[in-house]
Formats: C-alpha cells, sequence, structure tokens
C-alpha cells in the first residue's frame, strides 16, 4: 500500500463552539479516509474583550463532531507562531492548510507561514469561508492582504469568494462547499407537537425559525418586520428566534413590541448546546435566512440535514443552494418587501402540501459536492507539485 500523504490543518477545533469548529472537524474527518491528517488548534483564540458573546467554549454535553487536535497556537502571541511552524517543519507535511475567516488572524497566519521551511512554503494554502468579513474597515483590508500573502493558492467556499479572491490575490483558486450538518438529528421521532407546545405554539401553527448568532448583517430586523406583515393575513403563523445576540438586543425587542406581535414570538437569547440544537428545527417548518450579506452559511446546511425548506435572500451563495420551489424560495432582495413575498408564497406551497422533506433529500443525493472534497485536495497536491519544481516525486494519494 502506498504511504498516505500528509496534511496538516490549522484552524479552531473542539472545544471552541463556533462554526469553523463544526466545519474543520467535519473536514478533517472526511479527509482522513484517504490522507494522514492533523489538526492545529488555538490555545488562545480571542481575547475576551474582543468577544461579543458569552462565552468561546462549546458547553455541549453531547458534542454531535469533533475530530482529535493539538492545541499549541495563541493568536497574539508571536512565540506560540514560531513554535507552530517548528512543529510543522517537524512533521514535513506535503500539504497545509489553513483556515482563515477573520482578518483578526491576518499576523498570526502570516507569523507561522513565515517561519516555515522554504520548502513548506511552496505547500500552503488557505480554506476561505470568507475573505473579508460582513462588518469589515480598512485596518481588516489591510490585515487580510498581510495573513493571505503566502498563499500559494485558495480553497474557497463559494463561488462569491472565488471571485473576490482571485481578483484581490491573482493566483489558482478551488472551490469546495459547506457540508450538509445532518449529525444533530437524533433517531428519536420528531415529536412536533409536543415541542411547539414548549414554545406556547400550537399544533396547527407554521413557525418559521431564525437561528444562530445575531448581528446587523443577518438581517433578523427585516425579518421581524416581513413576519409582522404576515402575521396580519394569516393568526396561525409564528416566529422562533434562536441565537446570542453578539449587539444590543434592545432594538429587536422594541420592534417586536411595536409591530403587535408579542404573542406570537418566542426568543431565545443564547448559544445552543449541541444536543438542543433539534428541538428548535424539528419545531419548525420553515427556516429563514434574511440575511444582508453573505457567503454561504452554516445555518442552510443545518436546515437541509433535518430536511426542512428555507427562505433565503438572493445574496452570495445562499440562493444557488435553493431549488426553487422544491427546498425552498429566495427572496430577490434583502429588504422587508421581497421576505415577505416569498414567505408569503411558503405559506401556499405549504397549504399545498409540497413534499419539501423529499425533495430535500433527492436534492442532497445528487447535489452534495462536499463527499468530493478529498477530490479537490488531490488536485490541490498535483497542483502544488507541478508547481515546486526542486520536490522530488510526490507520493501518491491512497485510493480508497
Amino acid at each position: 500500500m502506498a504511504e498516505q500523504l500528509k496534511i496538516i490543518i490549522i484552524g479552531p477545533g473542539y472545544p471552541y463552539r463556533n462554526g469553523q469548529s463544526v466545519y474543520l472537524s467535519s473536514l478533517c474527518n472526511q479527509l482522513s479516509s484517504e490522507f494522514k491528517v492533523e489538526l492545529i488548534n488555538y490555545t488562545l483564540l480571542y481575547p475576551k474583550f474582543l468577544f461579543p458573546g458569552s462565552t468561546q467554549y462549546d458547553e455541549s454535553k453531547d458534542r454531535k463532531i469533533t475530530f482529535p487536535n493539538k492545541r499549541m497556537l495563541n493568536s497574539l502571541n508571536p512565540l506560540s507562531w514560531i513554535k507552530t511552524a517548528q512543529y510543522i517543519n517537524a512533521r514535513k507535511p506535503d500539504l497545509i492548510a489553513i483556515d482563515w475567516w477573520h482578518p483578526f488572524f491576518g499576523l498570526c497566519n502570516r507569523g507561522i507561514t513565515l517561519w516555515l521551511h522554504k520548502k513548506l512554503k511552496r505547500k500552503v494554502i488557505f480554506i476561505t469561508e470568507n475573505v473579508i468579513s460582513h462588518e469589515a474597515n480598512k485596518l481588516d483590508r489591510i490585515l487580510t492582504k498581510i495573513g493571505l500573502k503566502n498563499a500559494k493558492c485558495f480553497l474557497a467556499l463559494s463561488e462569491a469568494v472565488e471571485k473576490q479572491l482571485y481578483s484581490l490575490f491573482k493566483k489558482k483558486v478551488f472551490r469546495s462547499v459547506l457540508p450538509i450538518y445532518d449529525f444533530y438529528k437524533s433517531a428519536v421521532p420528531d415529536n412536533t407537537k409536543q415541542l411547539k407546545e414548549k414554545f406556547n405554539f400550537q399544533e396547527n401553527d407554521i413557525v418559521f425559525l431564525f437561528f444562530g448568532l445575531i448581528r446587523k448583517y443577518k438581517g433578523l430586523d427585516l425579518l421581524i418586520e416581513a413576519f409582522a406583515r404576515l402575521r396580519k393575513t394569516n393568526s396561525s403563523v409564528k416566529l422562533l428566534i434562536v441565537g446570542e445576540f453578539y449587539e444590543p438586543s434592545e432594538p429587536y425587542f422594541d420592534l417586536i413590541k411595536k409591530q403587535h406581535i408579542e404573542d406570537a414570538v418566542h426568543i431565545e437569547n443564547r448559544y445552543v448546546p449541541d444536543e438542543q440544537v433539534e428541538q428548535y428545527f424539528n419545531a419548525s417548518d420553515c427556516v429563514v435566512l434574511p440575511y444582508r450579506s453573505a457567503t454561504q452559511s452554516g445555518i442552510l446546511s443545518m436546515a437541509y440535514g433535518f430536511r426542512k425548506p428555507v427562505v433565503v435572500t438572493h445574496v452570495g451563495e445562499l440562493a444557488a443552494l435553493v431549488q426553487v420551489p422544491k427546498t425552498g424560495l429566495v427572496a430577490a432582495t434583502p429588504t422587508t418587501e421581497a421576505i415577505y413575498k416569498s414567505m408569503a408564497e411558503f405559506l401556499k406551497l405549504h397549504a399545498a402540501k409540497t413534499p419539501f422533506k423529499e425533495n430535500i433529500a433527492s436534492y442532497l443525493t445528487e447535489k452534495d459536492e462536499f463527499k468530493k472534497v478529498n477530490n479537490v485536495f488531490r488536485e490541490i497536491l498535483t497542483f502544488l507539485n507541478k508547481n515546486n519544481p526542486e520536490d522530488k516525486e510526490p507520493k501518491k494519494p491512497v485510493q480508497n
């Protein structure tokens, strides 16, 4: 049997609770079926004064997905950057993939690549979920160029990011996607009636779900206004808002009160542990992503994992992931009017008993591109070896 190629991935893993941790755990598990994979994790991700949430750590009692990792990287300590580079130098991997999602890590990422051996510098790629953050400023753009300067190529998780990367760096960009997060769903029956009652809804109520961290670009205010308009013509609709506020919550509560929909909205201001995620999706009929901007979304991956239809705005890659009207609907613009129209159209489809669950299952059978990510990494390895003439003939990947 041929020797397995070594891949080192740098990014947050368990015990961090963010979307990057979930994605990287999924990626490492998928790649490890063919490659020898190591995940280098952080000892310090964000300093407390820069983190808006209650905690950076996963408090799940039943963590649904994880991957072993080595915690050695401190985002603020240059000595740890050198130590990490030295560790990588000693391991002599065939590929070094650094997860990029925020300019804050620009100096840290640059520091690691700076201290790599010359040969390993030619094996560096960046996995880019976002190039520039949704709330970027001039400093963010500077740190992004610093952090990504030493990339030999990129792996983008959306077409929008692919185009942006090539525009900024004129380097080869490979494509992949987020996985479908179906591991939150247990084998226990849905118990939709009981779950709806838990949130003071009725069995026949049609529940729209907003799930995830709450920031301005997520468009929750647009959803509240659209829902209030929908509520005027259909008293059976309800809104379930679940997620930790990363900005003041008062304006959202004030807006709900102003719209006189307090009795139709249930809010839980908290980050949900893995073992509790299921109840919110099972209690819902449709998941709404009213984002003002986006590239892709782990929430959409979760919705499809529960076979729930979605209403999304036409931003980033979101619209491309929806088969209208089979798996959901797309609001033409991130506006109250457009979101309202899409939600109203969903009600018609729901009344017509559209088989969303079956449609989504069929769509995923045909379109789950994440299952091909091993092929993408083989292509990346081939590309890097062709562009590293000083390297010896590369080892062949193990084929399953």
